[in-house]
């Protein structure tokens, strides 16, 4: 995903110059964080997203996995995630309990069946998302299983050759991936913050590699902006244009990793894409537990986390 943040590595923060207008709004402590709605799709849009080996892409698995994806939300991604990194059951578990709430195995209709490996990449999302694929593919009639496979740079090509079948995917990063892989580094991006062109890009561009997609979820896990609960309420802002418009100023102040002054989704895009302003940006690190307390202690007012953090939930 494409990454951010702010200052020298290291230092409390770099004071903005004196050119910054506005009056902003300082930070508030708080326990919990929000997100704000990236209204103007400053972030690519990288939805979980089945990828699927054509040669097994029949109707009925289609099916299994599009009604997985139908069942994803933001904050129920953040849920599973929590269910598992926070309240520590397996990713098996976690699974079992989502598909059961939300009726994942009622309805399907049966399809060729036979044995199905789902690839799962090495963190808890990626293992949970492809446990819930399994269970989707299980009540459609195939024997599905989940292998742990590790990086995109090694699982993808058996994918393509069909040594795994299905593995839960992000559109905009799987997009780019097989575009750089196909066109070169230097390639035109295909991704943008609209998931419905992001997915057309990624069927024509994957599909030329011998891979379909079911349909994409609602769910993501990206670069996004937070804040407290009580900064969203002090300060009446829900998305990122209601921070532009109400908190662009001196006394806001921005939290990321050490790039986040050079890189086009953080500081340059906020600045760019919604003409936001900060008297302070302090440099901390990519969505972890600094930027997280930071917004909690009320030293940053806005920072970068990751969409689906179980501590959103």
């Amino acid at each position: 995903m494409g990454l951010v943040a702010c200052g020298e590595s290291g230092s409390s923060g770099t004071e903005a110059p004196a050119s910054v207008s506005g009056a902003g709004c300082a930070p508030v402590a708080g326990d919990k964080l929000v997100v704000l709605n990236d209204d103007k799709k400053l972030q690519l849009a990288d939805n979980v997203i089945p990828a699927i080996n054509t040669k097994i892409a029949d109707p009925a698995l289609i099916a299994a996995l599009d009604k997985v994806s139908g069942a994803l939300t933001p904050e129920k991604l953040i849920a599973l995630n929590k269910a598992v990194d926070v309240d520590r059951k397996t990713s098996k578990v976690a699974a079992e309990e989502f598909a059961k709430a939300e009726n994942i195995t009622t309805g399907l209709e049966k399809g060729k069946g036979g044995a199905i490996k789902i690839g799962a990449a090495d963190f808890s999302e990626s293992a949970t998302l492809g446990a819930l694929y399994e269970i989707a593919l299980d009540a459609a009639g195939y024997d599905a299983s989940v292998q742990t496979i590790g990086k995109r740079e090694v699982y993808y090509g058996q994918l393509t050759k069909g040594d795994i079948q299905i593995v839960p995917e992000y559109a905009a990063t799987l997009t780019e991936f097989i575009n750089q892989a196909v066109n070169g580094k230097d390639a035109k991006t295909l991704a943008s913050g609209d998931v419905d062109a992001t997915v057309t890009a990624l069927k024509d561009i994957g599909g030329k590699q011998g891979l379909s997609f079911g349909k994409a979820s609602t769910a993501t896990d990206g670069n996004a902006f937070a804040v407290t609960s009580e900064f969203a309420t002090k300060y009446g802002v829900k998305t990122l244009s209601d921070f532009a418009t109400k908190c662009s100023g001196q006394a806001s102040v921005l939290g990321g990793p050490a790039e986040c002054p050079q890189r086009p989704f953080c500081q340059p895009g906020l600045q760019n894409t919604y003409k936001m302003q900060f008297g302070k940006v302090l440099s901390l690190d990519a969505g972890g537990p600094q930027s997280k307390d930071a917004l909690k202690k009320g030293t940053a007012s806005l920072a970068l986390v990751f969409s689906s953090d179980p501590s959103l939930g």
